[in-house]
């Protein structure tokens, strides 16, 4: 009964029954989409703060004569 046990385990083996290719290239591809993914994220965070801080550079609201004055450029 052992014999036959392990002669079907190499039937299935070599027959592709118990490979697990299928599994590994789906974590895979699985773990590629996830750093594309936050590498995406993380380009448009950049793009959306410096954005906003060159936004925030143009405004001339707190811009006084005495302010420019003792401001070193």
């Amino acid at each position: 009964m052992d014999e036959l046990t392990i002669q079907t385990l190499i039937k299935a083996n070599y027959s592709g029954g118990l490979t697990e290719t299928s599994v590994y290239v789906n974590l895979a591809i699985q773990a590629t989409a996830v750093i594309i993914g936050g590498i995406v994220l993380w380009r448009g965070s950049v793009a959306l703060h410096k954005k906003k801080l060159a936004q925030r550079a143009r405004n001339t609201y707190f811009e006084t004569p005495y302010s420019k004055g003792w401001k070193r450029k």
